[in-house]
């Protein structure tokens, strides 16, 4: 060591004495620790508890923590709404957010009753007994023989979901990024875990990682050259510079439309929605769910943060090019919906035309167009749970009966279940006095307020076409002779009391807008935190 070492040492000791501690508001993002906590939690049980005990300690462990972020979530708005960043400015805390958040935590415990049914297959459970066996094999007989339970998936589910609650909320775009693949890594291991038809799971799980990590490059790449535009990846700093023009204007669009690439693929927005179909057929059905309601809540609200906050001078801009993917994602979703014969592939184009109608409250741009955006998210998000529980009672000796053709007579043999289902889809098409029908309104009139009448017109025949297919399946399952071998209905507490909840949700919210309408537009009255 150089006799100068001990002084440079010395001052750089002194220098960083100098450095305050960060300050984080942890009451502020109290919901997303706990939650979190959770998560690392489930890790330590399954590394000291007993195989035999872990289902009955991750179950309640992973609903008390959802049930107390959702808690903390309310407390937070009750107490009134703040309106600020937080965490050094990582995280953007306003109403939009907490209602988001609210959101994801309510459909999340929705779907953990879905996840954690083991009843809801004759072989105990959706999901394979052991992962890493292979499909078919003496390994993964032997498992299943032996009655093993995963029990990492709740784990796993709980990052997922904290992931889904840093997203919408990020305020700069690394932080979003790190959302991102927190939410995005345990999906893609949860995707691969269906206890029936195992390689299916394991192909779907493959192509949505591959798929993933491409659109996550490309986000990355955008958040790059946003960064050299102007030199900060916090989002209202991104909005000033912009403001300014002072940067390449080659550049910033070339980011806008690398990081619109990553967020249009989480949202199954056209052309970035070839992964849908394949991984909401091959996954297990609750994991489906999950990501048919919270991932699309997630993704919606960082689409909407990006977009109001970064680039609201910019609209101008990027305008054009969402109207192109919301009529492209309507169409193609409606239209390629009509040929399908699985009911879950099915259930992802409606899911990826109703992506295209959510877009059209982000080209509306202003506080009618967020509120109806997040009034929609939430109905969407009940009947799409429900719906999937539907499907999930539907079994046959191979398990669940996905083609449609079994579903043939369904109305007969099991009456309630088939009008339940009825139910969802007439919602989906938006029906009046169903939660889809006042969803589609709001959305639909804040557009055409915002001057995209024209859009609206697509979107009001694509949903003509997707009533096409809702009605098929409805006169396949009402107005066809049922098969002798046909499917029976397994109707498990906790797989009811998610159909009921999604009922009550599409009725009351059809009947009885109003009170989560106000919620949403009080949520709103502020806008984004900048």
């Amino acid at each position: 060591m150089t006799p100068s070492a001990p002084l440079l040492t010395k001052g750089v000791l002194a220098q960083g004495a100098d450095i305050p501690a960060p300050h984080i508001e942890y009451a502020e993002i109290g919901p997303l620790l706990v939650v979190l906590g959770v998560a690392v939690a489930g890790v330590l049980v399954e590394a000291f508890v007993g195989r035999t005990w872990r289902p009955r300690v991750q179950v309640p462990l992973a609903f008390l923590g959802l049930l107390a972020g959702f808690v903390w979530t309310i407390a937070l708005a009750w107490d009134g709404v703040p309106h600020h960043v937080v965490a050094e400015g990582a995280l953007g805390v306003d109403g939009t957010t907490l209602f988001l958040q609210g959101t994801i935590l309510v459909l999340a415990l929705v779907s953990l009753l879905l996840i954690a049914d083991r009843a809801g297959d004759r072989s105990g459970g959706h999901f394979a007994a052991q992962a890493s066996a292979l499909p078919g094999s003496e390994a993964e007989q032997r498992s299943q023989a032996a009655g093993i339970v995963q029990t990492e998936i709740y784990p796993l589910m709980m990052f997922a979901v904290a992931g889904m609650l840093i997203f919408p909320a990020s305020n700069d775009l690394l932080t979003m990024f790190i959302g991102l693949e927190v939410m995005s890594l345990p999906l893609y291991l949860l995707c691969g875990l269906a206890r029936r038809r195992r390689l299916l799971s394991q192909e779907a799980a493959i192509k949505y990682f591959l798929l993933g990590a491409f659109s996550s490059a490309f986000f990355l790449y955008g958040i790059a050259l946003l960064y050299g535009y102007a030199g900060s990846v916090t989002l209202s700093a991104i909005s000033q510079e912009i403001s300014r023009d002072a940067g390449s204007e080659t550049m910033l669009l070339a980011g806008v439309a690398l990081l619109t690439v990553g967020l249009l693929f989480k949202l199954g927005g056209v052309p970035f929605h070839m992964w849908k179909p394949d991984v909401y057929q091959g996954a297990p059905t609750p994991i489906t769910a999950l990501m048919a309601s919270c991932t699309l809540v997630s993704a919606f609200g960082a689409i909407l943060r990006v977009y109001y906050v970064a680039f609201g001078t910019l609209e101008w801009d990027w305008k054009p090019a969402l109207w192109g993917v919301s009529i492209l994602t309507m169409v193609v979703g409606a239209i390629v919906a009509i040929t399908q014969t699985d009911i879950k592939r099915l259930l992802a184009y409606s899911s990826i035309a109703h992506a295209g109608f959510l877009l059209m409250g982000v080209i509306a741009t202003s506080q009618e167009g967020l509120s109806g955006s997040l009034f929609y998210l939430a109905a969407y998000g009940f009947t799409t749970v429900g719906a999937f529980a539907v499907v999930t009672m539907v079994r046959d000796a191979g398990g669940e009966a996905a083609h449609l053709s079994r579903w043939a007579g369904l109305g007969k043999r099991s009456p309630v279940v088939a009008g339940v289902f009825t139910l969802f889809l007439l919602a989906f098409a938006g029906i009046p006095l169903t939660s889809g029908f006042t969803g589609k309104f709001a959305v639909f009139k804040a557009a055409i307020e915002g001057g995209a009448t024209p859009l609206v017109i697509v979107g009001v025949i694509a949903s003509a076409v997707t009533a096409f297919f809702y009605v098929r399946v409805i006169v396949v399952m009402f107005f066809s002779e049922p098969e002798a071998d046909g499917p029976v209905v397994v109707a498990p507490p906790a797989t009811a009391i998610v159909v009921a909840v999604g009922v009550t949700a599409t009725v009351v919210l059809g009947v009885l807008p109003q009170p989560i309408l106000d919620l949403a537009g009080d949520a709103t009255t502020q806008m984004f935190v900048r």
